[in-house]
């Protein structure tokens, strides 16, 4: 099965590039550390690393899976309000670990209403999935309620994204 080719993140306002980092190159499998527990993973969020943006007051960093068999996608993971130092996340961050973020970073809700990382978990025969990890460079730093999902976390920091870039990885699950 072939992979979809639409890119979740085209019908965004443009923002400046963004090169992400992490230890696979995009599109590629998805390593097992980063996938669930209950599909053979360790459940650990992937170490990240960008460039600093010029102008940057905060950053986000989420995940995002646009081929979950559902209206709106999966959202994995979503924080936000890293500082503008912050150029990198170490593997495992968010992942339980959130007091290990840089001070005044946030964290959203998840899909499954968690506040951390959820490795892929792609139901059994619907083919590849992909997982965009992506970070946006923003203008200001966030004053959210503390009960918003990343969905609307994301929507909430549209306007105020001034750079992004995210780096893709795949992964299925065949049984």
């Amino acid at each position: 099965m072939s992979l979809p080719q639409n890119n979740p993140y085209e019908q965004l306002l443009p923002a400046e590039p963004l090169e992400v980092r992490a230890a696979f190159s995009d599109g590629d499998q998805l390593p097992l550390t980063n996938v669930a527990e209950s599909h053979g993973g360790e459940n650990l969020s992937p170490a990240l690393s960008w460039d600093a943006v010029p102008g940057a007051v905060s950053y986000s960093v989420t995940c995002y899976d646009p081929d979950a068999p559902t209206m709106s996608g999966f959202w994995h993971w979503v924080l936000y309000n890293l500082p503008a130092d912050c150029t990198s996340i170490d593997e495992g961050i968010g992942t339980g670990e959130l007091h290990l973020l840089p001070e005044g970073s946030a964290a959203g809700f998840n899909e499954v209403l968690e506040r951390s990382y959820r490795g892929a978990a792609p139901p059994a025969g619907h083919g590849p999935h992909r997982y965009f990890f992506t970070v946006q460079a923003l203008d200001t730093r966030l004053d959210l309620p503390g009960d918003l999902t990343a969905a609307r976390v994301h929507f909430m920091m549209r306007e105020h994204v001034i750079a992004r870039g995210h780096i893709m990885a795949v992964f299925e699950n065949k049984e």
